[in-house]
């Protein structure tokens, strides 16, 4: 028979799951529900539970962590660099659901050919502060062999990084991401959502996408859009100009106009092309007919 506190966890994934699930739109999780219909109001325990979107909000970079090591760094460190970062809160023995967000985080990751470390950072947070680098390092360790299995160019683990923290801490860099999560006393098990959130080198927050498989087009496409063009090829710039990031779904989406407009011009230039070439055909047969008359 199962242990009553793995039980307990095990139920409480579940709900969190189904938290993901309910909060996988972006509205706020503090709106007022008493109007919904009772098939929409969530359980007594996801309420406060899930992530307001804070676009454009400033994270506090001063925060102090420590990382899979054990040394004490700050969450600027991984900004000086000048690359966007992928930022995410989890916490390592989570039983269910934030292995499923890391290990959808790093198949996605893996399908890019950006390299974490060289292109981007990514940073993983503990919002359990019971966890220890010891926790961190072993997360790491796994998920690092997952991005590798298909990544173009492996990489060592110097671009992810497990971080750890004292509540303080953690509660002020989940207050300015959003990230609301409830813990239970008996269980010692979170509820919360799930999501990963593209940073500027700046430290503004960009882009968010919701629960625990990502879509490494638009993540591809989230990194050049905050690395304000530093990354990617020109065709990457043409897609960002076709393809538009939609905050309410969390992904991108083709902009009509914009597209109707590449098409045009590129029309304009196939036609134009095609009547320079005639021309000049023309032009040379008629010379040619002249001098052998």
């Amino acid at each position: 028979m199962l242990h009553s506190k793995k039980i307990g966890g095990f139920v409480f994934a579940l709900l969190a799951m189904a938290g993901a699930t309910a909060f996988a739109q972006p509205p706020s999780s503090f709106q007022d529900k008493s109007s919904q219909p009772a098939s929409q109001v969530s359980p007594p325990d996801l309420a406060n539970v899930g992530i307001d979107q804070r676009l454009n909000q400033q994270i506090p970079l001063d925060l102090q962590f420590k990382d899979e090591t054990g040394k004490t760094v700050e969450l600027g460190d991984y900004f000086r660099s000048g690359r966007p970062v992928i930022l995410n809160l989890v916490y390592y023995t989570c039983p269910m659901l934030c292995g499923e967000e890391l290990v959808g985080e790093a198949s996605a990751l893996s399908m890019l050919k950006f390299t974490p470390g060289n292109e981007y950072e990514i940073v993983s947070v503990s919002f359990n502060p019971d966890e220890t680098p010891k926790d961190a390092a072993a997360a790491k360790q796994t998920y690092i062999a997952r991005i590798n299995e298909h990544l173009e160019h492996r990489t060592n683990g110097e671009g992810w990084h497990f971080l750890t923290g004292q509540q303080p801490q953690i509660k002020q860099l989940a207050d300015a991401v959003g990230f609301h999560y409830r813990r239970d006393p008996q269980t010692k098990q979170f509820i919360h959502a799930t999501a990963i959130m593209i940073v500027t080198p700046a430290g503004r927050i960009a882009q968010y996408y919701y629960g625990v498989e990502f879509s490494p087009k638009d993540i591809r496409l989230g990194l050049i859009e905050a690395a304000r063009g530093n990354i990617g090829n020109v065709v990457d710039q043409m897609l960002l100009y076709c393809y538009h990031y939609d905050p309410k779904t969390g992904r991108y989406g083709a902009v009509v106009t914009n597209i109707i407009r590449l098409a045009g011009a590129a029309t304009m230039l196939v036609l134009g092309g095609f009547l320079i070439v005639m021309f000049r055909r023309e032009t040379h047969g008629g010379n040619k007919g002249t001098g052998r008359a």
